[in-house]
């Protein structure tokens, strides 16, 4: 039977100790405009969910989770796409406009990376589709072409 097929990503969660305070961060940050929240049995709104631009159909949810969040500390699940060199440029000007400090544009494995943290001390990722063209392979951390181990003898 063949492998059923996958329609793209539906949504990102990421774990919060703050929802007022992440809320307004990734409204900041990012321009995230929410079009769901999520009470708890009680009544309280422990998350929400919304849109980003740039991100097509994938929504982005923030869930009060002090646990999973205090685990995600340090952690970058999330690489956020952006197109190229004039683009990282640019995200950096917009964090040092907001106070939010960030890594030096980064020559990553294949294009540029920018790096910053969320309330949470969650490390995000800004990368860009753009390559810079130099080999970084060789250097602990970076990547390299993944090699496929022989085929099984039958």
């Amino acid at each position: 039977m063949p492998r059923p097929q996958l329609a793209g990503i539906h949504h990102v969660k990421i774990p919060v100790t703050d929802l007022p305070r992440s809320r307004s961060w990734y409204e900041r940050v990012f321009g995230l405009t929410v079009t769901m929240e999520f009470p708890d049995g009680d009544g309280v709104v422990r998350g929400v969910a919304g849109e980003i631009a740039g991100l097509g159909d994938v929504l982005v949810a923030l869930r009060e989770n002090p646990g999973a969040a205090a685990g995600c500390r340090g952690f970058d699940p999330i690489g956020f796409a952006i197109q190229d060199h004039a683009d990282v440029q640019a995200w950096a000007g917009h964090l040092d406009e907001l106070g939010i400090a960030h890594s030096p544009v980064i020559e990553a494995s294949i294009g540029w990376l920018l790096v910053f943290n969320d309330p949470d001390d969650l490390e995000l990722h800004l990368y860009t589709w753009a390559a810079h063209g130099v080999d970084h392979s060789a250097r602990p951390g970076y990547g390299r072409p993944a090699t496929r181990p022989p085929a099984p003898v039958r």
